[in-house]
């Protein structure tokens, strides 16, 4: 593996801290709860972490309604606590990524106040979308545009003088208010927190909406207006992966290379890009914008062995062809568990289980950098029957719709004991996690996964330890075979191979020789269905 570059195949852990570990007793996971989480994350044997937003926030949306970029919520801690995380990560080796957004912030930041207290045409308006409204009286939205999370992408505001006046854009939520990427006060304005996080010593960013930030600067009409909404997904090409952005990822990248120039200590940029094609995807991963951006596409798959080997072909060509590497996720806070989004209930309840494993062994064992969302080393599966009163998701607040909404993948870790809060808090046993825990959650309590070496916990450490030990892992490149239909496999380096049967009846082995790590029970020589293994040449 290439040391110098620890980011082109570094496992990468996602923390959603409001779910990981409380340590105060009041339900919610916070910064000093990750910190004595660390040991538990390096026996895992990931390169860093990273956190979902904790900074001052009225939780709209869990902290990406952002009120203040440089300072801590005090429901996860304070700086000195964040110091603490970082000193104490660093000492076990892991690096530490802070989640930025800025696409937009919270309804409550000073300057979207202050924008609703100026006039028309004043710099605090420039800052953001604001603009006149459509019709004689201006009641029309100044364009078509859907919010993502449901309902219209504009709001009007009532002026300083009790009139209705403009409206602002806001491609999420009314709470989350736009920010205008063509002032160039908005961009002074990240500079200054990209240096404060970086100078506390933090490792680097993952970045929310990385595609987003400019939008037509016309703001006309969309030919597809319920696009963003329809599809949950950034697909408004008026709005959206619009060709000033690039300059952003320039200009950050050459300032993450002025911190490592002075003590030689990378600093990772990691985006969220939702784009059509591997191809447009290449271009945000160039030499001088970001180190690695998350290449959705595996995990948007079917459980196919076709359709995973276009997917990884069409990444090796297009986004490895940079000269970066592909950045492989199946989850994160946002998606479906894997167990459940593979899972087909009239085929049992098991099967989902297999296929997530089965997936993670691929992932962790195709070239490039790889990120876990916590619990899915677990093996936990969606919660999927939440009652509507402790739903916290705006999309099911703006929509009245249970569709695609994400609460059920955020619901908090199970650490230890047979009941909730399955040691995630602090406090008494009828302390109450943020959102319940089902009484399943006691199968898959972390002490109970170390203690079985059949775990999905251990199929990811143990793969996680052959990352590190074997050369042919990591970075590089493949090669496939050929195989029976069904079933995919390649090589890595000269012996290593990778096999995955999407299929249900057991197959030959692709190549002579014992298995090394595979995810399910597999006698030498065969793969089971729904069943990965990792075979080093015997011959």
């Amino acid at each position: 593996m290439n040391r110098h570059h620890w980011w082109r195949d570094a496992v990468i852990y996602q923390v959603y801290v409001r779910s990981f570990l409380d340590s105060t007793g009041d339900g919610i996971g916070d910064l000093a709860g990750v910190r004595a989480g660390l040991p538990y994350l390096r026996k895992l044997g990931v390169d860093g972490i990273w956190l979902s937003p904790f900074y001052p926030s009225p939780q709209h949306d869990h902290g990406y309604d952002v009120a203040d970029y440089r300072d801590v919520d005090p429901v996860f801690g304070d700086l000195a606590e964040f110091d603490r995380l970082v000193a104490a990560a660093h000492r076990l080796g892991i690096r530490v990524l802070l989640d930025i957004v800025p696409n937009h912030c919270s309804s409550e930041h000073p300057w979207f106040r202050e924008a609703l207290a100026a006039a028309p045409g004043s710099p605090e308006r420039a800052r953001f979308h604001f603009a006149d409204g459509r019709g004689p009286d201006g009641g029309e939205p100044p364009n078509n545009w859907h919010a993502m999370f449901g309902g219209p992408a504009w709001t009007r505001v009532t002026e300083p003088d009790g009139r209705p006046g403009q409206w602002y854009l806001h491609m999420f939520t009314p709470e989350q208010p736009d920010w205008n990427w063509r002032e160039p006060a908005v961009a002074a304005e990240f500079d200054r927190t990209l240096r404060f996080w970086l100078d506390r010593g933090v490792d680097g960013f993952r970045i929310d909406v990385a595609a987003g930030l400019f939008k037509h600067p016309d703001l006309p009409d969309s030919p597809d207006p319920e696009a963003d909404a329809r599809t949950r997904d950034s697909v408004n090409p008026l709005a959206w992966n619009q060709p000033e952005v690039h300059g952003v990822w320039r200009h950050w990248r050459a300032v993450c290379e002025e911190y490592t120039a002075r003590d030689g200590r990378e600093r990772l940029l990691v985006g969220e890009v939702s784009v059509p094609s591997a191809r447009e995807h290449a271009k945000y991963v160039r030499p001088d914008e970001l180190h690695q951006a998350f290449f959705f596409d595996l995990l948007g798959a079917p459980w196919d062995a076709d359709a995973f080997r276009k997917v990884v072909s069409e990444a090796m060509q297009d986004i490895a062809g940079t000269g970066s590497t592909v950045t492989w996720v199946l989850n994160n806070h946002d998606q479906v568990r894997t167990v459940t989004r593979y899972g087909e209930p009239a085929e049992g309840s098991g099967l989902g289980a297999a296929r997530a494993r089965a997936a993670a062994l691929l992932m962790l064992a195709l070239p490039g950098a790889a990120y876990i969302y916590q619990g899915e080393e677990l093996g936990l599966p969606e919660v999927v029957d939440l009652p509507d009163d402790v739903l916290t998701d705006p999309i099911f607040r703006r929509t009245g719709s249970r569709a695609r909404i994400r609460d059920g993948c955020r619901v908090p870790l199970p650490w230890s004991g047979q009941a909730s809060p399955f040691g995630f808090t602090s406090g008494t046993e009828s302390a109450k996690p943020w959102l319940p825990q089902p009484e399943y959650f006691a199968e898959y309590a972390t002490h109970r996964a170390l203690a079985d070496t059949r775990s999905s916990w251990h199929l990811y450490r143990d793969g996680l330890q052959l990352r590190s030990a074997l050369d042919q892992l990591g970075e590089g490149s493949l090669r496939w075979l050929e195989t029976q239909p069904g079933v995919l496999a390649f090589t890595r380096g000269d012996d290593l191979v990778c096999a995955v049967n999407f299929g249900t009846a057991p197959v030959p082995a692709p190549v002579p020789g014992t298995p090394l790590l595979a995810s399910g029970p597999c006698p030498p020589g065969e793969l089971p269905g729904s069943t990965a293994a990792w075979w080093i040449d015997g011959s």
